[in-house]
């Protein structure tokens, strides 16, 4: 175990407390630094539970109003189009931390995913001034661009956003894009504060922006707790979900199942070719479905269908990933995602594109497969290799120690611990 020369007290900052990836890395984190030396909280605005390590704003109606205008202002420099809505954030309203008597108690503030109306840019800004350490876990890249949380083919935020192609209109009246970019490159200026990114792609593409430029920028994967993600019996774990025992599963999710980024149509796709192409072995797979929506894509795919809705508790999720023989991620858009590092932690490979950091947890054709980007065909030939009865046991094996090796909770803690000391004077 790994222990820091002092009592070290971390505020870890993020606007939910369990919803979403970003929420439950961060919960993870402050989990694994509370069990490697260091003191930590979390400071939320949507509380889920009553541990007493979690710190709520209190509910108010301006906490909702926040959220409303910030969104009501997005629409309207849209041109009255909800399209892109909620893919950008401009951080004009939130609630001001510092004055709160956990800021004052916390030696380094690491903030996390802090959008839809949490904290606003004068929230950051007095944040910074206060003289406090800063940590910012990029779980997107909101971070170092103006507005946009995922950049896709645009580059601006390498030199100076600005007319966001998110944006049917770009802003009204002033650029929008631009004038947040600019606001942030001053609150960032001078600052003791840190860039850590979930995965070296996001890393990489944090150096490339203007505004991390004079600050450490470097990259720590999300911790698990590979005590509860863990092996089990196969067998045991599907009784324990009802699924069928006779049945090749795959196991596709998302927090909304229709969220286009999360690519659905490719996982329709592919299996459509695999019906066609391998329908002996297509005769045997069924595919699991877990999130929100999942009942409107069950009529979608050519094979058979088990939906599971939304899991909250992580010993019933960890057996899910154990009930499957694979876990796919035809994903366009992703940074480290939580859902790999679960499933290869409980010994079930992956298959997923060549895209963001997903190359960087999948080694091909070790512990599982990565296929060419946007292409169903290799996706489905994936699959079928990942399903031969020769090597599945040994992907299994190999996808499990991967996890152990870069995403046990001491790793994370330990890593975390010298970004902070570089930070403290």
């Amino acid at each position: 175990m790994y222990f820091c020369h002092y009592n070290m007290r971390v505020l870890i900052v993020n606007t939910a407390e369990r919803t979403g990836g970003a929420a439950i890395a961060a919960n993870r984190l402050m989990h694994a630094l509370n069990n490697n030396g260091v003191e930590a909280r979390m400071l939320v605005r949507d509380r889920k539970t009553d541990s007493s390590q979690i710190i709520n704003i209190p509910p108010s109606w301006r906490l909702r109003a926040n959220f409303l205008w910030e969104r009501g202002v997005i629409w309207l420099s849209n041109g009255l189009s909800k399209r892109n809505l909620f893919q950008v954030d401009i951080a004009n309203v939130g609630t001001d931390i510092t004055s709160m008597e956990a800021f004052n108690w916390a030696d380094v503030i690491h903030l996390h995913w802090v959008n839809q109306g949490f904290l606003s840019l004068k929230g950051i800004e007095r944040i910074m001034a206060s003289g406090k350490p800063v940590v910012m876990t990029m779980h997107d890249q909101w971070y170092f661009t103006g507005i946009c949380h995922y950049s896709g083919t645009c580059d601006k935020y390498q030199s100076q956003c600005s007319h966001c192609p998110m944006l049917k209109r770009g802003g009204i009246g002033t650029d929008m894009a631009r004038r947040v970019f600019d606001r942030k490159r001053a609150i960032y200026n001078g600052k003791p504060l840190a860039f850590v990114g979930c995965s070296h792609w996001i890393a990489e593409l944090a150096r490339k922006s203007p505004l991390t430029q004079g600050h450490l920028v470097t990259n720590v994967p999300n911790a698990i707790d590979t005590d509860v993600f863990a092996p089990m019996d196969q067998a045991e774990a599907r009784e324990l979900h009802g699924l069928p025992a006779d049945k090749r599963l795959l196991l596709f999710g998302a927090q909304r199942i229709t969220d286009e980024r999360k690519g659905f149509r490719y996982l329709k796709e592919a299996c459509e070719l695999l019906k066609h192409n391998e329908p002996e072995l297509a005769g045997q797979v069924g595919v699991v479905v877990l999130g929100g929506d999942a009942e409107t894509v069950k009529s979608a795919l050519p094979l058979p269908v088990y939906t599971v809705g939304y899991l909250s508790q992580e010993a019933k999720i960890a057996s899910l990933y154990n009930a499957v023989d694979l876990f796919v991620t035809p994903s366009l858009q992703d940074n480290l995602p939580n859902t790999i590092v679960e499933a290869m932690a409980c010994g079930t490979p992956c298959v997923g594109f060549n895209v963001g950091g997903i190359p960087e947890m999948i080694h091909h054709q070790q512990d599982g497969y990565v296929a060419r980007y946007c292409d169903s065909s290799d996706f489905a030939h994936g699959i079928a290799w990942c399903l031969d009865n020769n090597r599945l046991a040994t992907l299994r094996q190999q996808a499990r120690t991967a996890a152990l090796a870069n995403y046990a909770e001491p790793i994370a803690a330990r890593n975390y611990q010298d970004i902070y000391r570089t930070l403290l004077p």
